[in-house]
């Protein structure tokens, strides 16, 4: 990428005005550096930044430190530059306007506690200034707008990259920075480098006409600002007058559905930067964009584009195909074929990123043509057929990413013969074999290797080849490689290292200190003995699924360490003994699984020392006694996993207040008792509820309807990771569930944050269903069966149209089945089967299809069920108001028939005229019919001749 215009514009604000900064005898004036006491004095600078600020030491505030003067003219040097990044906290003080000559002011990456002060507005002088990420929060002043000689301005809220979504933190709107206007900026006609990133401009509805009233920007980001069009809609003269932009960032700002790219952007020749990613546009790629003859970089990834391909590049100018070195149309939904032509034009193209599309068919052999090409992803496709020998010939090549496709064949030396740089190659989830020989040395040191589910070509070892990459690796994946036998002592070494899946057996080492984050991920293979102690900086340990036996005292308490392991899934092996009280080493814990073991004992207090543990997994062992009060501290939880043990007493009732983000509670297959507390309505998150298999009696809590998440429409999260997603370095792991719903348990995972059920079966619940239950509109599951339930069943049921499995048999349920029960088109199965239901089975094609145990042990008739209403004898069925007019509409078209029928005979009968009219015509009809007949017959039955 080549330097910004701006940088050289700006050159002389940098260094321009230094020279005299070693000539101590021309000071600062009085007035100067009173302004910059005064501003010292306002602020805490825990970092020392302003140490040098003292008469003191320096009379000359030239020689301060971030002060920067003018040159030597007729009336002495002046404060030209105040660059005080990094650390300050406090205010900032008005006598910053006494410096009168001030051209540069940075304040950036401080932590100021107040609004942008209006006053800055006042130093008239400025050309640069910078307030990015300096604290600042609230509406921008509009006094920003008097700064006519201002060239820069940057202006970025406060945000942590860690948690960026793609919309600004709605639950911290107090610390935003956002505008009600940006017309102030019409006013700044010299402006040439704009940021205004991390700011709310929802507000701004005539943002693009404001930016075309600045002619000499070259440089515009609007990144994450919450942009919108609704009263500013796309035209193609909107910014015709911005003639100079070369620099335009408009990503992450996720305009509403439906919007697609704007055709006015295309008009911007001079563009050599264009990011358009993370916004949600819908539709085609313009084939427009493809105009841009001097576009060094382009990126419209995250988004929802469409159509083929072809369709967009395939008439590409010279110069476009040319000029650009950037292209990245990853996470969209682009379909279609890689032509010859796609890789054979684009001459210049250093990076090109295609993953997670629905592109197909071949790569073409011709890809060689694209010589410096030096990063290729085209994951997450459809792509078939072999990878060409002609990729080995890319020399400039560094970075290829092929995985989760459908490609195959075989990969030899051909394939890597000149790639010298390449670092990074991804071939996983293919059926690709390598057939490279046992003593072939590979041109390259990858740093990155992920061959998940490849065949690797050398019976059942790790190849040699890959093990000369030693020195530099630092990511390994070779899970569901069909490798066995013992792991060489080499491999522990590496930073990430995914073993999985395989046959790999024997016991593990100590995982030492390899001086950075080490993620291990070793489950489904044949490792057994003791578990191996591990280094304080091991972030991930997966070892489920194994054959690990002995007791978890050596592994988590006898060092005397603070760790920093966030995920530990120890889950499924033959751990046994209880588990132990020192949970207090393990602060940074966010997921921990010990499921499927043979542990015993109660939950230890220590427990509560997890404050930021997200996902508790215990299920499946031989755990005792009441869930501790100290897990109230443990505010993050969004899923407990508790079934399958002997935990007995009650449902705690701080339950409710203390785990507010709570997203599945299962408890199933305890000892619990007591009746369900109200409290635990205050998880409104809530979208799992399994207490069935346990001792609960009383009624259920009325105050059902405030579990919320099951009355509002679900979706997976459409960028990033989410509430049940942990990080792993490279990925992200999903958390999984086992629901009991259509009569059989199910493991969920992908798609775990749709699922939501209730379960609370097999307990000693007692009185009617609660009508508000049914609100719960989203629900997919309900299980109440095996309960001592009364009552009927609602007649709001049908408002639960999303439902999927509805189990209410074993219980004591009377009156007939509501006939809403024909409106829930999703119902896939049901079984009422032993209560007391009476009448016809609601009639709908869709329960015919229902197997006729799901209603037996009731007094119900009509299908599927073989007895038939009319015989059976059985009440009659309770009816709604639409039967009730349509029978009532019968017997008065019968009455209606009769009288009319009655009316023509009785006229018939009185009136001799209408009489022997009508009677003859019935006999001149009659005659007709017979003379027509006859003639028929006798043609028939004449003999020939």
């Amino acid at each position: 990428m080549k330097p910004a215009p701006i940088l050289a514009a700006l050159f002389f604000l940098v260094i321009g005005n230094i020279n005299g900064g070693n000539n101590i005898n021309l000071v600062c004036p009085e007035i100067e550096r009173e302004a910059l006491l005064s501003i010292k004095a306002s602020l805490k600078d825990p970092s020392n930044i302003l140490s040098t600020w003292n008469i003191s030491a320096d009379v000359n505030c030239c020689n301060w430190n971030g002060v920067v003067c003018s040159n030597i003219t007729g009336g002495g040097r002046h404060v030209q530059q105040l660059r005080l990044q990094g650390g300050l906290r406090g205010k900032m003080n008005p006598s910053l306007v006494n410096l009168q000559h001030l051209s540069y002011l940075d304040l950036s990456q401080n932590e100021f506690e107040e609004t942008i002060p209006s006053f800055i507005g006042s130093i008239a002088s400025l050309e640069y200034l910078n307030l990015s990420r300096a604290g600042f929060y609230g509406t921008v002043p509009r006094s920003i707008g008097d700064l006519s000689n201002l060239r820069v301005l940057i202006l970025e809220g406060n945000y942590d990259e860690s948690q960026l979504s793609v919309q600004l933190n709605v639950n911290n709107v107090a610390r935003e920075m956002d505008v009600d206007s940006l017309e102030w900026l019409s006013r700044l006609s010299r402006l040439e480098l704009l940021h205004v990133n991390y700011v709310n401009l929802s507000r701004a509805a005539s943002w693009q006409q404001v930016i075309n009233t600045l002619p000499s920007l070259v440089e515009l980001k609007f990144r994450y600002c919450n942009l919108n069009f609704d009263n500013a809609p796309f035209n193609n003269g909107v910014i015709s007058n911005v003639t100079s932009l070369a620099i335009l960032d408009l990503s992450r700002n996720n305009f509403r559905p439906n919007y697609t790219i704007p055709g006015w952007i295309f008009q911007l020749s001079n563009l050599t930067f264009l990011d358009l990613s993370y916004n949600s546009f819908q539709g085609p790629i313009p084939r427009g964009i493809a105009n841009l003859c001097k576009i060094l970089r382009l990126d419209l990834s995250y988004n929802n584009l469409e159509g083929d391909i072809s369709d967009s590049f395939g008439n590409a100018s010279d110069c476009f195909l040319g000029s650009l070195e950037w292209l990245d149309l990853s996470r969209n939904q682009i379909s279609g074929n890689l032509s010859d032509r796609f890789f054979g034009d684009f001459k210049s193209l250093i990076v090109l990123k295609l993953g997670s599309n629905s592109l197909s068919g071949a790569i073409p052999v011709n890809i060689v043509k694209m010589s410096s090409l030096e990063y290729l992803d085209l994951s997450v496709n459809k792509f078939t057929g072999n990878l060409p020998e002609s990729v080995g010939q890319l020399f400039n090549f560094r970075y290829l990413n092929i995985r989760d496709n459908k490609m195959e064949g075989v990969l030899t030396k051909i394939h890597f013969a000149n790639l010298t740089n390449l670092y990074y190659l991804s071939a996983s989830w293919n059926n690709f074999t390598f057939n490279v020989g046992r003593n072939w040395i590979p041109p390259f040191k990858l740093r990155i290797l992920m061959l998940s589910s490849c065949d690797l070509g050398e019976g059942t070892e790790i190849p040699s080849w890959i093990e000369m990459q030693k020195t530099q690796i630092h990511t390994l994946d070779l899970s569901s490689t069909g490798i066995s036998g013992n792991v060489p002592s080499w491999i522990w070494k590496v930073r990430f290292l995914n073993l999985s899946h395989n046959q790999l057996h024997g016991s593990i080492p100590v995982i030492s200190d390899i001086g950075r984050r080490h993620y291990l991920y070793l489950s489904s293979n044949q490792f057994s003995g003791s578990l191996p102690r591990v280094a304080p900086n091991v972030s991930a340990l997966d070892l489920s699924n194994n054959s690990f036996s002995g007791g978890l005292s050596h592994f988590l308490c006898e060092m005397n360490e603070t760790y920093s392991l966030g995920f530990l899934h120890l889950g499924g092996n033959q751990l046994s003994g209880e588990i132990p009280d020192c949970w207090m080493k393990w602060p940074s814990m966010e997921y921990l699984n010990l499921g499927n073991n043979i542990l015993s004992g109660t939950i230890p207090n220590s427990i509560g020392f997890l404050t930021g543990l997200r996902s508790l997994n215990l299920y499946g062992n031989k755990i005792s006694g009441p869930i501790p009060f100290s897990m109230s501290s443990c505010t993050k939880l969004v899923k407990i996993g508790l079934s399958d043990n002997e935990i007995d007493g009650s449902i705690p009732s701080w339950m409710g207040t203390s785990l507010a983000n709570l997203k599945i509670l299962i408890l199933r297959s305890n000892k619990l008792n007591g009746k369900i507390s109200s409290g635990i309505c205050h998880l409104n998150y809530l979208q799992i509820l399994d207490l069935s298999d346990n001792k609960f009696s009383g009624i259920i809590p009325r105050c059902v309807d405030n579990f919320t998440a099951m009355a509002t429409e679900r979706s997976l999260p459409e960028y990033g990771i989410g509430e049940l997603d942990y990080n792993t370095y490279r990925g992200f792991f999903r958390d999984s569930a086992k629901v009991a719903t259509k009569g059989s348990e199910l493991q969920y995972d992908t798609i775990l944050a749709l699922v939501t059920n209730i379960d609370l079966s097999n307990n000693n619940l007692s009185g009617d269903i609660p009508k508000e239950l049914t609100s719960l509109v989203e629900l997919r599951s309900l299980n109440l069966s095996g309960n001592q339930l009364t009552g009927s069943i609602p007649d709001s049921i049908g408002d639960m149209k999303q439902l999927e499995s509805l189990d209410l048999s074993r219980n004591s349920l009377s009156g007939e089945m509501p006939n809403s029960f024909r409106v829930m088109s999703t119902l896939n199965y049901l079984n009422v089967s032993y209560n007391k239901l009476t009448g016809r089975i609601p009639e709908s094609t869709q329960f015919w299809g229902f197997n006729a145990s799901s209603f037996i042990g009731n007094e119900l008739c009509g299908p599927p069920l073989t007895n038939s209403c009319s015989n059976s004898g059985g009440p009659k069925n309770r009816e709604d108001k639409s039967s009730s007019k349509i029978e009532w509409y019968f017997v008065f078209l019968s009455l209606g028939y009769g009288f009319g029928f009655s009316v023509v005979c009785t006229t018939l009968a009185l009136n001799k005229l209408w009489r022997e009219a009508y009677f003859g015509f019935l006999e001149n009809i009659w005659n007709r019919i017979y003379l027509y007949c006859y003639t028929k017959w006798a043609r028939l039955t004449k003999p020939a001749s």
